[in-house]
């Protein structure tokens, strides 16, 4: 598996604006924030995609999303509500093949969230 640029994140050898860390998992906010608190929750271990979780990996990914509540609501926004997003290669708009959970709040966010026409 390729190194991607969140290897380099959790190496430190490229800056995160770091929200937590343990030696499991790793958040930081995201470069491009789609919502007034917008940030990325990893595992330390690389997993390309959903695709590739294995039983082993069920722990891990489940304290992400524990991990990404403790988060918002040190920030307050837990209880206004929020978004998770993990998307998967190619057409679920996966861009780094290293899973990450995104987590959007601050602001009401619509559903769906994008308004495109299917063909």
């Amino acid at each position: 598996m390729s190194e991607t640029i969140f290897n380099k994140i959790i190496d430190k050898s490229i800056p995160a604006d770091i929200l937590y860390e343990d030696d499991d998992v790793l958040a930081f906010r995201d470069i491009n924030p789609q919502a007034p608190l917008h940030f990325l929750v990893i595992p330390k271990k690389q997993i390309a995609t959903i695709n590739d979780i294995t039983p082993d990996d069920y722990t891990i990914v489940g304290k992400l999303s524990g991990i990404a509540a403790l988060i918002v609501a040190e920030h307050g926004e837990a209880d206004k509500g929020f978004r998770t997003v993990m998307n998967c290669n190619e057409y679920g708009g996966q861009t780094v093949y290293h899973i990450h959970l995104h987590v959007l709040a601050g602001k009401p966010l619509g559903w769906p969230p994008y308004q495109e026409r299917l063909k």
